[in-house]
């Protein structure tokens, strides 16, 4: 898309570049989700979104996240949101987080799952959650390692406030589409291990902007998308 096309058309571009990958696929468009990574992008882009339709919203920097959470309430829309944490996540925030958010995507290790289980309050609904996986080995990347991942998802069970869903991975770059199917390929391995060691999973979240065709072809239930919804991000915030 252009630099001038509007966020409406880039939805519709965006749902459309889904659906044709799902046929080409072979598989119901239905079958995968659309997280609209919104970090760094203010709570009037969100809210703009989410009046084409969107409900599910991605969020990786903490404090940003909450005053745009407040302000999406504020707004009095009658809106539906879902809202994910998708970043590293320190130990001083797991408290904000277990409170706020409906999904973790990124618990990558029993620290931070007990943490989030003590942390979330009893009269809200199980904090929904999936594991990172590291399987491109990168050190600036969060995630278990693919050896470690059937242990964490045994804690996690044993864990109340929490449901597991799924596995989440971030793999390395590539611009070949074989290349991606194959790092693609080994997350979705470790979601059928799990599966078949008997826990209860539905969400495969691989594919961003540049890869989803390839992660639709691998199976991914769920899209994290920023770039091609929202346009080009402003310059990054300092983490939070």
């Amino acid at each position: 898309m252009n630099g001038e096309s509007t966020l409406p058309q880039r939805y519709a571009a965006l749902l459309a570049r889904i659906e044709s990958a799902c046929l080409v696929s072979d598989r119901a468009v239905g079958s995968v989700r659309l997280l609209a990574v919104s970090k760094t992008f203010d709570a009037s882009a969100v809210l703009s979104v989410a009046r084409l339709g969107q409900t599910a919203f991605g969020e990786s920097y903490l404090q940003e996240a909450l005053v745009k959470i407040d302000a999406c309430l504020a707004s009095g829309a009658d809106l539906a949101f879902e809202w994910h944490f998708i970043g590293p996540i320190q130990s001083n925030k797991t408290r904000p987080i277990a409170e706020r958010f409906d999904w973790v995507q990124s618990v990558d290790r029993e620290k931070i799952a007990r943490r989030l289980a003590e942390q979330r309050p009893p009269d809200l609904a199980p904090l929904q959650v999936c594991l990172q996986v590291n399987v491109s080995g990168e050190a600036s990347k969060s995630g278990c390692t693919p050896e470690e991942a059937l242990a964490l998802a045994r804690v996690i069970a044993t864990l109340p406030a929490l449901r597991l869903r799924g596995v989440m991975a971030i793999p390395a770059p590539d611009d070949d589409p074989a290349r991606q199917r194959e790092q693609f390929s080994r997350v979705r391995s470790i979601y059928t291990d799990l599966q078949a060691a008997g826990f209860d999973l539905d969400t495969l979240s691989i594919g961003m902007s540049d890869d989803l065709e390839s992660a639709i072809a691998e199976g991914s239930t769920m899209l994290r998308v920023g770039s091609a919804l929202f346009g080009r991000r402003p310059p990054n915030p300092v983490a939070q």
